[in-house]
């Protein structure tokens, strides 16, 4: 029911952290849902679907009323905008049944090794550039998509990372740049993105979030 599940975030820095993921997910898709899960005790992570069948988290320091639920991303911007945003949120009706795929697995993951953040965005810009010239309506073809651009090896893993999951990173815009939006030339030299694996996942951790997919071509489509 409303009002029995809520979401706490005292601190203003965080809040403002998750209203921005929120504001990212919302901008590739006004209809997006925001899955919320408790992470220990005193955290809770943001699941978000990003449309390249890879899933994208950011995790705040926050209190959850419940272990886990998926709600409107709009009614959490809302309320985490409000004149009353530093009072629990109400999170209103859930929408646990518009989720549909697996979350990765809590722990499991292996540092593989560290990538240059730039090098993703070149990657992104590249394939931007492609999908213009050949794509359609519907987006980038899905033999662009699906096309391995980085191979990592590391921690006796190999990791191929294909274009769909660099661009779910960039279309989050979780890497730090100078201006209004991602460009190469902005990136620190320095800044860098981990790439991590389990069994059967890929992530790649960047300062400001997460993208995460399910390492094979089949993207699961059962609830977790």
């Amino acid at each position: 029911m409303v009002g029995q599940q809520t979401l706490h975030i005292p601190d203003p820095a965080e809040r403002e952290n998750l209203a921005t993921f929120i504001s990212r997910a919302v901008r590739l898709d006004p209809a997006a849902v925001i899955r919320l899960r408790r992470r220990g005790e005193r955290y809770v992570s943001a699941w978000v679907g990003t449309g390249f069948e890879a899933l994208a988290v950011r995790t705040v320091v926050a209190r959850l009323s419940v272990d886990d639920v998926t709600v409107d991303g709009n009614t959490v911007l809302s309320g985490l905008h409000g004149p009353d945003s530093a009072n629990p949120i109400e999170l209103g009706y859930s929408m646990d049944s518009a989720w549909h795929t697996a979350l990765p697995p809590a722990a499991g993951f292996v540092h593989v090794d560290d990538v240059p953040a730039r090098m993703l965005v070149e990657l992104a810009e590249r394939g931007a550039e492609v999908a213009q010239e050949h794509g359609s309506g519907h987006g980038p073809p899905a033999s662009l998509l699906d096309q391995t651009v980085l191979t990592v090896s590391g921690a006796e893993e190999e990791v191929e990372v294909p274009m769909r999951v660099v661009f779910a990173l960039t279309a989050m815009d979780f890497i730090p740049h100078g201006g209004e939006k991602a460009d190469s030339r902005r990136i620190h030299v320095d800044e860098i993105v981990r790439v991590r694996a389990a069994r059967t996942w890929l992530r790649l951790d960047a300062r400001y979030g997460s993208v995460a997919r399910r390492r094979g071509p089949a993207f699961p489509l059962t609830p977790q």
